[in-house]
């Protein structure tokens, strides 16, 4: 839990401090919104007064301020502050989405020339985001929500813990209507480099195949809604694996991707050896598995690995990946969800069988309110307003 509070002294300071129970805050939430009156104590009696206000869980804040606490539960998180400015003699320009060690400084106004506050806070949907160690969430555009690896000193290794964070946030993700479209990253140097060699050395074959190691990275491949990987660096072993769960793959002209697992006397364990032999075919999937040889962005489109690579100068593959999210998230979600399990369905089923399915979903979508609303818009020549119903 973090809180701002305020410094006192000659200059106005507000400081950030850690540690109030969530429950603490909820008890005094109307002594918290509570417009204080700051003058006619003594210091003995502010100093008293402080320490009670302190292990209660809030600070008084003068010149009619109405402050709001959010939890935050992770260790060094960001302090999310709700600030309502109700009548303010303070010029105030600070970051409070800053580390917890950041310091805010404000300066004093005179009552007759008052200047307009300048604060700068975390957006509402920002706010509410849960807080992960070992990866970073956002919603960049509208309908979509970034999540990227954060592991930079084991470039970005698949340990059970990071993958534990992934699937509950991808989980988050899908059942929350105002997301639809995902994108999924690392940074420049590595996407993921592999799974964690160190925490898988010494594992025994009854604790793996009892344990079902591994089996939990196939949450990713039942989400409904598209993941979009924005790869560059090294995709390699379970970063190259993580990446072909994806519904579509964009390449930075830097990413590598490979199966070196031969290299240390093991095969693909999360799905490398099937998922690219349905990508790439069977001759070039075997040379990745038994040679280890790498590949780069540029082969990997060549062979249908990825979508495409994106060049420098187009902004970036992340920001490549975010376009392409906010387009699908402008469409129709249930439609989006429906192409999504056709699709899919082609590498589960024979080809009579996936025509035969494509065109069961395909009536069925006539039973949305979307697909009347689509096809009014279009013989009517306007743009739809979808329900995503």
């Amino acid at each position: 839990m973090t809180r701002c509070v305020q410094v006192p002294g000659e200059s106005q300071r507000w400081m950030l401090a850690d540690d109030v129970a969530s429950e603490q805050i909820a008890a005094n939430r109307e002594q918290m919104t509570a417009m204080v009156d700051d003058g006619g104590r003594n210091e003995e009696e502010e100093e008293e007064e402080e320490e009670e206000e302190e292990e209660k869980g809030h600070m008084n804040v003068p010149a009619r301020f109405r402050v709001g606490y959010v939890p935050n539960r992770a260790v060094g998180g960001p302090a999310r502050v709700v600030v309502n400015v109700i009548d303010v003699d303070l010029g105030i320009d600070c970051d409070l989405s800053t580390s917890p060690s950041a310091i805010c400084t404000s300066s004093t106004t005179t009552s007759t020339a008052r200047a307009p506050p300048s604060v700068r806070l975390m957006s509402t949907e920002a706010q509410q985001e849960k807080q992960y160690e070992f990866i970073l969430t956002s919603r960049p555009a509208d309908g979509v929500a970034l999540i990227t690896l954060n592991r930079p000193k084991a470039l970005n290794a698949l340990s059970t813990p990071l993958f534990t964070e992934l699937n509950d946030a991808v989980k988050r993700f899908d059942e929350d209507d105002s997301v639809r479209a995902l994108v999924l990253t690392g940074s420049d140097r590595a996407f993921a480099a592999g799974a964690d060699i160190k925490e898988m050395k010494d594992k025994q074959f009854s604790e793996v195949f009892k344990g079902k190691f591994l089996e939990s990275w196939g949450l990713l491949t039942t989400i409904r809604k598209p993941i979009i990987a924005a790869v560059s660096g090294y995709a390699l072993g379970g970063g190259c694996e993580l990446a072909l769960m994806c519904d579509i793959i964009l390449a930075s002209p830097t990413a590598i991707f490979g199966q070196p697992e031969i290299n240390i006397g093991v095969i693909p364990g999360g799905g490398g050896s099937q998922r690219l032999a349905h990508a790439i075919g069977k001759s070039r999937t075997m040379e990745m598995v038994l040679t280890g040889r790498n590949v780069s962005a540029k082969e990997a489109a060549d062979w249908g690995m990825v979508s495409r690579v994106v060049s420098d100068d187009e902004g970036g593959v992340v920001k490549a990946a975010i376009d392409m999210a906010a387009v699908i998230a402008s469409k129709s979600a249930i439609a989006v969800q429906a192409g999504k399990e056709v699709v899919n369905a082609a590498f589960e089923h024979t080809l009579a069988e996936g025509l035969r399915y494509e065109r069961r979903i395909f009536h069925g979508m006539f039973a949305t309110k979307d697909q009347k609303e689509g096809m009014s818009a279009f013989a009517e020549k306007r743009k739809p307003k979808w329900s995503h119903s």
